[in-house]
């Protein structure tokens, strides 16, 4: 996958499962952004499918 089609579909991602996540928003509320960025990264499946995205962008460099 090439690096433009790897981004539009990270930004299709977030746009689709991200931007009105009920537990982001709760956990940005009650504990901050960097905890709802954590629980994104560390627990969230779709947070983890951006990470594999975002690794595959750091191998193509």
């Amino acid at each position: 996958m090439n690096r433009k089609k790897i981004l539009m579909e990270v930004g299709e991602i977030l746009d689709t499962y991200c931007t009105e996540c009920l537990v982001k928003q709760t956990l940005r509320k009650d504990y901050g952004k960097t905890h709802a960025q954590f629980f994104c990264i560390s627990e969230c499946t779709v947070g983890a499918e951006i990470k594999k995205l975002g690794d595959q962008l750091v191998e193509r460099k």
